[in-house]
């Protein structure tokens, strides 16, 4: 019994804890992993083919990289330092920047674990190859967008209820067996992942991220050699359609996608972030998070689009193809045409089944995080095991014979309404009410009123008329309504009396601006630094939260803008009705967050719920952050001090909050 009791400590070891008595993972390095697995998974070599695939052109790549730098990036730093400065998931997290705010955090592991499920139905069509792998020919040779929609997908092609009037219905009810049984499996396999803790996650990772990479290695190699591979890379990387970047569902697909395979808006890095050590380095790690999955998806897409060109396929205007289908019709052709095409099929299958299902537990982990900080009566265990049955019992409807289509239905208005407006509400919320008492306090609430009307009216307005009129009309009425509450907010605010950066402090007028504009992102940079921020680790930078509220929360708006026309078009079709309800809860839950913050009070810890609550203290740097007496030697050593020739904020000194 004791040899059985050290062979099962050893495969599921006990994580280990932090001073603060939590969970912590093993190193720096399975953090890492387990965060990349979170983000490397079939968004990358399924999804990301399709979406580029829909948008085909070179073109495509200045929307994902622009979503890159100017979104993903500040917003997973964004995530991962709170998460690692306020020990908590991503409701707990938010509840620190502002008690309203945990709305917003509940909202991004809603996204999470409606996400889940549908994952898993993939993951259990992936099985359903992984098992014909073993029959020789491979049973979809010659014949792969057939077998994928006829023996994997298996369901009941859908009907048009009267010619003409573009209502469908779908007259396939039943539940597949076989797909039920994978999903079962699956759920299971996360179960395993992640029953213990980080610290049997952080051994998971290291083999769920290395056979992927060289597997997709090979993929490239066999993808590129194949007659006419070329034809399909030109489709990739050799054409230029400028033409396509006039049209929104370039920019909304490429942030939908950006947003889904890195991860960010899920709320499981800050899950993650909360089980790190308190002082990592989270802004190299989100930049070497987001970077490396950018790298590995883009290369990967060559062995996809090598087989595209020798099936000659090409992309048929105003056709869009569903998310996951381009990956999954060519991957498996490409193995048809290696020597020994069994094992690279088992191989091949095998790899993506390792990839997405630690983006599956990882997205499940987010949800157990909340549940786990929100009590501790209930075992990790038995919450995980809770959470895998209702996520199993969710997974069920894709695996009808109508669950594809529902399945295309809710992944598109997840993502381009839930995922974008979440992202959204991360870039204004966090650099808008975080301290917002300061602002108050030291401009006056009706200038505060006033310029934030402002700046989210120009968006609303601008966007609304720029789709009922024109683009120019759209943009002249954005500008003007955000420079006329400025304007206006900085003439009638009161003029601070608290020091300022010294370039704003030459003349009252530019001081208002400062803290109507400025001082919320400031302060929450400056607060985050000193632990995130210490010793030789990279702070955030200056320009963080102007990029996430300025640059970051337009293009989001725009981009959302888009969705509603997109939705007339398939506004007869029921599963992408259900699919837009589905995406519109996610409103709901931010809504609900800033009108009614007690009612998520749940979810948050009695010992924790008065930390949303910052006491008035303008320009105390670390007032907001609590801190232990062995941490304040090592924040005030990173605190700037009065006098300094910065532009950073000057400290007052490091205020520990009231208990």
């Amino acid at each position: 019994m004791n040899a059985l009791k050290k062979v099962g400590k050893w495969l599921a070891p006990p994580p280990e804890t932090s001073e603060d008595g939590r969970d912590q993972w093993p190193s720096r390095t399975s953090f890492i992993l387990a965060s990349m697995g979170g983000c490397a998974g079939m968004g990358n070599l399924l999804r990301f083919p399709s979406q580029v695939y829909n948008n085909n052109g070179i073109q495509w790549f200045i929307p994902y990289l622009m979503a890159i730098f100017i979104i993903a990036i500040p917003v997973l730093v964004l995530e991962i330092a709170i998460g690692q400065a306020y020990r908590g998931g991503s409701v707990i997290a938010y509840n620190n920047i502002n008690r309203r705010l945990k709305g917003v955090g509940l909202s991004l592991l809603y996204t999470a674990f409606v996400v889940g499920p549908y994952f898993v139905a993939n993951l259990a069509w992936i099985m359903i190859y992984f098992r014909n792998s073993f029959k020789s020919p491979l049973p979809w040779t010659g014949r792969g967008q057939e077998f994928y929609m006829s023996d994997v997908v298996a369901n009941v092609d859908r009907v048009e209820v009267a010619p003409g009037s573009g209502y469908v219905q779908y007259p396939g009810t039943a539940l597949i067996g076989e797909t039920v049984g994978w999903s079962a499996f699956t759920w299971f396999l996360v179960w395993l992942c992640i029953f213990r803790g980080v610290g049997l996650t952080g051994r998971v990772v290291y083999y769920t991220m290395g056979l992927p990479i060289i597997m997709t290695i090979i993929l490239i190699g066999r993808s590129a050699s194949l007659p006419n591979a070329g034809r399909g890379i030109k489709l990739y990387v050799g054409e230029f359609n400028a033409d396509q970047l006039a049209r929104g569902q370039i920019w909304q697909t490429a942030c939908g996608q950006v947003f889904f395979s890195t991860g960010v808006g899920f709320g499981y890095f800050t899950s993650y972030a909360s089980y790190n050590q308190k002082f990592s380095n989270a802004v190299m790690d989100s930049i070497l998070i987001v970077c490396s999955n950018a790298l590995f998806e883009s290369l990967a897409a060559f062995a996809v689009f090598g087989v595209i060109g020798f099936l000659g396929m090409t992309p048929t205007p105003g056709e869009r193809v569903g998310s996951f289908t381009i990956g999954f019709i060519t991957l498996p052709l490409a193995v048809t045409e290696m020597p020994g095409a069994n094992f690279w099929a088992i191989l091949l299958f095998f790899t993506l089944m390792v990839l997405g299902f630690s983006s599956a537990f990882a997205m499940l982990d987010a949800a157990v995080t909340l549940t786990m900080d929100a009590q501790k009566k209930i075992p990790r265990w038995g919450i995980v095991t809770i959470l895998v049955i209702v996520s199993f019992l969710l997974t069920l409807m894709y695996c009808t014979q109508f669950g594809f289509y529902l399945l295309e239905g809710v992944d598109r208005w997840l993502n381009d309404v839930a995922l974008v407006f979440v992202v959204l509400s991360e870039c204004i919320s966090a650099t808008t009410i975080y301290r917002m008492k300061d602002v108050i306090g030291q401009v006056g609430r009706p200038a505060f009123a006033i310029y934030n009307i402002g700046f989210l009216g120009a968006m609303v307005f601008g966007v609304a008329v720029a789709h009922a009129a024109s683009p120019g009309a759209g943009a002249g009425l954005g500008f003007g309504l955000f420079i006329a509450g400025s304007i206006l907010s900085v003439f009638i605010g009161k003029t601070p009396d608290s020091v300022v950066p010294k370039f704003w402090s030459r003349n009252p007028p530019l001081s208002r601006f400062y803290y109507l504009a400025f001082y919320s992102g400031n302060m929450l940079r400056n607060d985050l630094n000193l632990i995130v921020g210490t010793g030789k680790n990279w702070k955030i930078p200056m320009l963080w939260a102007p990029t996430l509220r300025y640059l970051g929360a337009p293009i989001l708006a725009i981009v959302y803008g888009f969705s509603y026309p997109g939705f007339y078009a398939v506004r007869n079709d029921p599963m992408h009705i259900f699919g837009f309800a589905v995406g519109h809860l996610a409103l709901v839950i931010i809504a609900l967050g800033l009108i009614v913050p007690s009612w998520f009070d749940i979810f948050v810890p009695v010992s924790r719920r008065e930390e949303g609550k910052i006491p008035y203290a303008p320009g105390v740097i670390g007032g907001s952050i609590d801190v232990d007496s062995d941490d304040r030697e090592r924040m005030e050593a990173a605190t700037p001090r009065s006098g300094s020739s910065s532009a950073e904020h000057t400290s007052v000194g490091v205020e520990k909050k009231p208990e």
